[in-house]
């Protein structure tokens, strides 16, 4: 079972705003409980009480953590895709192969209104360009071979031309020529999450996506999206087990830690997801990992430890340097 903990660091109402040392200690407590990774949510919508952009908090907790995988979201409407890529690619560097991206399918309209589209998009004209902006992004980071930086001073010879590949895209929304001008990412690629899917979008996730996140439902209609991508995959000539379905769970801290964990290995054993999305308070973390936590691994349900020290590693995926 893999786990993943969306951290909600904005303030609620009666809390003050989190500041960097104590969110550092919720992502230290959950890399001390072996969780996966971690899933900074962001938004650039208007103003917010979450106190950090999300990218520039990663890197902060990437100099204090050490195997805990390291998610923030980023809009599609808020960046160029050569400069996320960019940032992302930076990012997995500083943490050794630790790094996601979170893109949701799910336009938000008071967030298109910052950055110079205070229409937004008809949601087809979302799609398509979300679409051709994760390509793009996949494809810069897929644009230097494992090989191909030599840093030869001798021969003069700082990388392997034939090693580097242009993506010269040229599409409907974007014309991006690369290459990244970041090495390769110590776990090929960051991973790509994908989550706020609609019937339309399911196609794309099944293409492109490393992990999705779905909302939570019966465990009937789990088990049957899950199969679902699992077919879409297939036919789009892609191994169906290259992904993790992950399923977003608001964690109630009444329930008792039996009740939660029968909850999770109940829809974990029907084979309707590859674990889940822990969504939690920050304040409420240590209920969780001190509670359900080992309850889970009791019932052998969760590994102990890391599996190495990349992200993809903990996931199972392939690339992950040293899975």
């Amino acid at each position: 079972m893999h786990l993943a903990i969306s951290l909600n660091i904005a303030a609620a109402t009666g809390e003050t705003v989190l500041d960097f040392s104590r969110i550092s200690k919720f992502v230290r407590q959950a890399e001390a409980a072996g969780v996966d990774m971690i899933v900074s949510s962001d938004t650039a919508d208007g103003p917010s009480s979450s106190p950090f952009e999300a990218t520039t908090l990663l890197a902060a907790l990437a100099t204090v953590t050490d195997r805990i995988g390291l998610v923030a979201s980023a809009s599609t409407l808020a960046h160029q895709p050569y400069n996320l890529a960019r940032r992302f690619a930076s990012l997995d560097i500083i943490s050794h192969g630790r790094i996601g991206w979170h893109a949701t399918m799910a336009q938000d309209s008071r967030e298109a209104a910052n950055f110079s589209r205070p229409e937004g998009f008809s949601d087809t004209d979302f799609r398509r360009r979300a679409e051709e902006y994760i390509g793009i992004v996949r494809g810069l980071w897929q644009g230097w071979d494992a090989d191909a930086l030599l840093f030869d001073k001798t021969g003069g010879r700082f990388h392997d031309p034939e090693k580097m590949h242009l993506l010269d895209h040229k599409g409907e929304f974007f014309s991006v020529r690369g290459p990244l001008n970041v090495a390769r990412s110590p776990q090929d690629t960051p991973v790509l999450v994908l989550s706020g899917l609609s019937e339309p979008d399911l196609d794309i996730a099944a293409r492109n996506a490393d992990v999705i996140l779905l909302e939570s439902g019966s465990a009937e209609s789990a088990k049957i999206r899950f199969d679902d991508l699992r077919r879409r995959a297939t036919a789009a000539g892609r191994d169906p087990d290259a992904m993790r379905v992950l399923t977003n769970i608001s964690f109630a801290p009444d329930d008792t830690r039996a009740a939660t964990a029968d909850r999770l290995e109940s829809q974990f054993r029907t084979r309707s997801c590859d674990g889940f999305n822990i969504q939690v308070r920050c304040s409420m973390l240590d209920e969780f990992t001190d509670l359900v936590l080992p309850v889970l691994r009791q019932r052998g349900l969760v590994r102990e430890g890391y599996r190495g020290t990349t992200l993809r590693s903990h996931l199972g995926l392939a690339g992950g340097g040293d899975r």
